[in-house]
């Protein structure tokens, strides 16, 4: 997602995330009694080989905005990635006073070399590319795939696929929104491509297609910041939907103990629960069958 809004000239990422010095945070319990299980010979709770000894530290950018944090704290466990981070946490052992939040910018988290922190939650897309420079967790999300058009127009009224299929839709080249479009809504006539996503998003604006499709997280920031006219008619699921994981240093000896917290949020259906409290429901989209 990162590399579509950086073509928008926007902040680096969709939604920056904000951090502030201290632990804290509402969610999860500090008592191990009913705690996840996280343990294994290389992955003892609360004595992983962390950047400060019986802390975590997890990194986010600044600044904060809903849905991933409320209020511009991540420390209060409130938004989508700030929970996920305290339940990684309490999957390793690490109950949210054991948890420190410091600032890091997307660009110093992807770059090369040691970090000052245990993992870093900013939306940040796995890619082939990033990934020889740093590591990932297994992904704790994977984007919908969203369909904006401006409210008082035709296609903001559609509640199914099918209704879609009459519609002039946009997309930009070369994203997995276009093979989206293409393999699922079967449109009637065939998308317009856009070089860029502000092309993309202009042509919203003057009204020369019905909708645009984009990944989930995106459609929330465009109808809060670039097209607050518009609404986020619905969302589905498509192959090759962006995926988000949580960076480590390279060859760090946590990320392994990451992935497998975040596995087992994912079996347990933790993961699901904070994806529809905080990812779902925030946009405000019904699911297009």
């Amino acid at each position: 997602m990162k590399k579509l809004l950086a073509t928008l000239v926007l902040v680096p990422m969709l939604l920056a995330l904000a951090a502030c010095g201290g632990g804290g945070g509402t969610t999860g319990s500090s008592s191990d009694a009913g705690a996840p299980t996280t343990a294994t010979a290389d992955c003892p709770r609360g004595k992983l080989d962390t950047q400060s000894e019986g802390v975590l530290t997890v990194a986010t950018d600044q600044p904060a905005f809903p849905p991933y944090f409320e209020d511009e704290d991540p420390t209060n466990g409130e938004g989508f990635e700030s929970a996920v981070a305290y339940a990684i946490a309490e999957h390793l052992g690490y109950p949210p006073a054991k948890v420190k939040w410091t600032v890091e910018s997307f660009n110093a988290a992807i770059a090369p070399g040691p970090k000052d922190f245990d993992f870093d939650l900013n939306q940040i897309s796995i890619t082939p590319v990033r990934e020889k420079a740093v590591d990932f967790s297994a992904p704790y999300y994977v984007a919908n795939q969203a369909v904006l058009a401006l409210k008082d127009s035709e296609a903001a009224k559609a509640r199914s696929i099918e209704e879609l299929k009459g519609a002039e839709i946009g997309v930009q080249i070369g994203t997995t929104s276009l093979e989206a479009v293409e393999e699922v809504i079967e449109p009637d006539s065939r998308p317009q491509v856009f070089d860029g996503s502000t092309e993309v998003v202009q042509a919203l604006k003057n009204e020369s297609i019905d909708a645009i499709v984009v990944d989930l997280p995106t459609a929330l920031y465009l109808t809060a910041v670039e097209v607050p006219e518009a609404v986020v008619v619905g969302q589905f699921s498509a192959p090759g939907g962006d995926e988000w994981g949580a960076l480590l240093a390279k060859e760090s000896p946590l990320t392994a103990c990451v992935s497998q917290a975040v596995e087992e949020m994912r079996e347990s259906g933790e993961l699901a629960q904070l994806n529809k409290r905080w990812m779902s429901r925030a946009a405000g989209a019904p699911e297009l069958n």
